[in-house]
């Protein structure tokens, strides 16, 4: 049966309760409503949503220490100093590196390196050891993306072996910060330029927008040396996958981003977007985010050969051809692992014994999917859930939160005392401990989450606004595309619809379902697809009444154009 700890709200009702009216302007109403909803009733704002002039955007030099690392970057240059690039191995950090070196080399510079480190053997961080390698290597200037900001003793290393290092990062800074030669992160206490909402690849894109601007006023580069819109395909790809708000700056440079990775002429993304039917038709964030990132992401859970940084850079067409392939088999073990993996879980929960929390370890889970694994499980049982791999005495794991009111890295920090390591964030956080101090973890986390509420929260979701079946048409659909993108703080519109009955249900492979509706009068009709539909999703639906929540889609299958639903919740009147 239907969960009864998910709340449905109607933003448009929280919109109205604060007295916003509806939109000015030849809008249709349900357009209006919508944009009420998302509380945009600005006809100036309606305006630059629709055309996202790029001359809205921020001049780069508003972030702190960007105008002193151009300066030392451009002194490197000119020095001929060996430069290396250290970016995180997630597709953020990976697409950063991407337009990075790309950027640079076409601004020519070509004394360069980069440098990723593993995601299974290394794991996430600027690393001492890296450093001293990259000192072997004849290294002077290190420059990071997405990643470093708290990186106190990689760049003290640095500092021995008489490299000078560039943070460029977003992440929140701790209380002591790196001595680094200057450190770039717009969310820093000091930065004034209001970017805090960039990811790695964006805060790198900035890095490089000043940098050509300030080569050209030296007479170091011209113009037509770097087309800096074509760097505005790695910035999609980072700011949509590392789920950053889509507001301000973002949102103008993803709206143009997307257009032009659509229309890519790099090898390795063509290639691989063709091989997914992402091809003769615009380009949407969740193509990119849901369809296009998982794949690449399977490179670096599965390391079993190239990285996505591989498929970026690969100027041959043949050789990009050889890649996708092991792109999509690669992400097949990954959808292998991760299946096994939840089955595993879901079966180990049934005897678990705590209310507030779920802990599930296992030597069979690959360390590469337990945040899916455990997001999976977050969000189908409500509950903060920590996943981890037993491996030689030790377990590593991930740990997730269900909702925004838990926080599972506070509830690391409770447990700290037996951990090896841990950090993150409050909703997504990493852990280890040796396997002798399993129970005693175990037990820290029910004394923390005892403590932090006694009951469990609903998850709520929240959605624009009513529609009815008859609604749902082709002009609603290009209406909704024009005021897109959508993501992170702007998320796609999900439009809830009652008193539907029930005409057919179809079971899919994966546990996919496609079911057909139609209104109370049996006037109108329209299939909806149901990804990883409940159990309780099956025929003895047939003829009853449902309310759902349907995200409107177009399908494109063999060169037709159609529209779709599909539901994301959904409950027996």
């Amino acid at each position: 049966m239907p969960s009864k700890k998910v709340l449905w709200r109607s933003r448009e009702e929280v919109a109205v309760e604060k007295g916003l009216s509806l939109p000015s302007g030849e809008l249709p109403y349900l357009i209006q409503k919508f944009l009420r909803a998302r509380e945009v009733i600005d006809s100036d704002e309606i305006k630059k949503m629709v055309s996202a002039p790029i001359g809205d955007l921020k001049d780069p030099s508003s972030i702190h220490g960007l105008d002193q690392a151009v300066q030392r970057i451009i002194k490197a240059q000119e020095a001929n100093e060996k430069i290396c690039i250290y970016a995180d191995f997630d597709l953020d950090g990976t697409s950063g590196l991407a337009l990075l070196y790309e950027g640079l080399e076409a601004l020519g510079f070509h004394n360069l390196i980069y440098y990723q480190p593993k995601r299974l053997s290394e794991g996430y961080g600027f690393h001492p050891h890296a450093v001293e390698d990259l000192s072997n290597q004849g290294v002077s200037l290190i420059i990071t993306v997405d990643v470093g900001i708290t990186a106190l003793e990689a760049v003290q290393t640095a500092k021995e072996k008489n490299i000078d290092v560039i943070i460029t990062d977003h992440h929140q800074p701790a209380e002591t910060l790196p001595v680094a030669q200057v450190i770039v992160n717009p969310n820093l206490p000091t930065d004034q330029s209001g970017l805090g909402y960039l990811c790695g690849a964006g805060v790198a894109f900035y890095l490089l927008r000043n940098l050509k601007k300030k080569l050209i006023e030296l007479n170091l580069a011209k113009d037509g040396d770097l087309d800096l819109k074509k760097s505005l395909e790695f910035f999609t790809i980072g700011t949509l996958t590392d789920m950053v708000p889509l507001v301000g700056d973002n949102r103008i440079l993803v709206k143009h981003g997307l257009i032009y990775l659509e229309k890519t002429e790099r090898p390795g993304l063509r290639c691989l977007l063709n091989s997914l039917g992402l091809t003769g038709r615009p380009l949407t964030s969740q193509d990119v985010s849901i369809r296009f990132a998982p794949k690449l992401n399977a490179l670096s859970r599965m390391e079993e050969g190239i990285l996505p940084i591989h498929i970026f850079l690969e100027k041959d067409v043949e050789q990009a051809k050889l890649m996708v392939t092991q792109v999509l088999d690669s992400n097949q073990h990954r959808v292998d692992h991760q299946q096994s993996g939840e089955l595993e879980a879901f079966e180990k929960i049934k005897s678990w014994t705590f209310d507030k929390f779920i802990f599930v370890s296992s030597p069979q889970f690959h360390k590469g999917v337990l945040g899916l694994i455990a997001t999976k499980v977050a969000q189908q049982m409500n509950k903060p859930t920590f996943v981890g791999v037993e491996v030689d005495g030790v377990i590593m794991g991930s740990a997730r939160a269900p909702n925004p009111d838990w926080n599972v890295l506070a509830a690391l920090t409770a447990t700290s005392g037996i951990l090896n390591r841990f950090g993150g964030h409050y909703s997504a956080a990493g852990f280890e401990l040796n396997q002798k101090y399993k129970e005693s973890f175990i037990q820290g986390l029910h004394e923390h989450f005892e403590v932090e509420g006694s009951e469990l929260r609903p998850r709520i979701v929240e959605y624009d606004c009513n529609l009815q079946l008859h609604e749902v048409t082709t002009s609603l659909m290009r209406w909704l595309d024009v005021l897109g993108p959508y993501g992170q703080a702007f998320p796609p519109p999900l439009f809830a619809m009652t008193d539907l009955i029930v005409g057919q249900v179809y079971a899919l492979k994966g546990n996919h379902k496609k079911l057909m509706f139609f209104d109370k009068d049996r006037q109108n009709k329209s299939e909806a697809l149901y990804f990883s539909a409940p159990e309780w999703i099956d025929k003895t639906l047939i003829n009853q009444s449902v309310r759902v929540l349907v995200e409107p889609q177009w399908n494109y299958f063999s060169g037709n154009l159609n529209l779709q639903l599909l539901i994301r919740e959904m409950v027996i009147n």
